[in-house]
């Protein structure tokens, strides 16, 4: 199969970086109305219930699959499932954090959105960086 291609979830990407922040900065920026305009769209507000709808400025719609505080958010975005999680790292002081995107289209759709995710996390990077 070739890569990121699997069985179950189509086409998909992931994306992760170590942050030299604790966990807790990081899902209260990543949780919060900045960090979501961030990483799944701005005008979008989530709801920390399963199946809670949502909605971005941009017109994607979607619902909450799984919302784990602290730990990870699990959300359908059109015809995909998109999931940031997080991690400690280094005695808590830093955070792995996690973007992944799974039921892509195509293998172009895949570097597509690779560029995408690199994107949002050098922007959720700096973002937390400023705090």
């Amino acid at each position: 199969m070739p890569t990121g291609l699997t069985r179950d979830a189509g086409w998909q990407i992931g994306v992760s970086r170590t942050l030299p922040h604790p966990p807790a900065v990081v899902w209260d920026f990543i949780s919060g109305p900045d960090g979501i305009a961030l990483w799944l769209g701005p005008g979008a507000a989530l709801a920390p219930e399963r199946g809670a709808p949502y909605r971005t400025a941009d017109g994607v719609a979607g619902e909450v699959r799984g919302y784990r505080p602290g730990d990870r958010i699990r959300v359908t975005h059109g015809t995909t499932t998109v999931q940031v999680a997080l991690a400690p790292a280094a005695e808590g002081s830093r955070t792995m954090l996690r973007f992944h995107q799974e039921h892509l289209a195509s293998a172009e759709e895949r570097e597509r959105r690779r560029e995408h995710w690199q994107d949002v996390m050098d922007r959720v990077a700096a973002a937390l960086d400023e705090h």
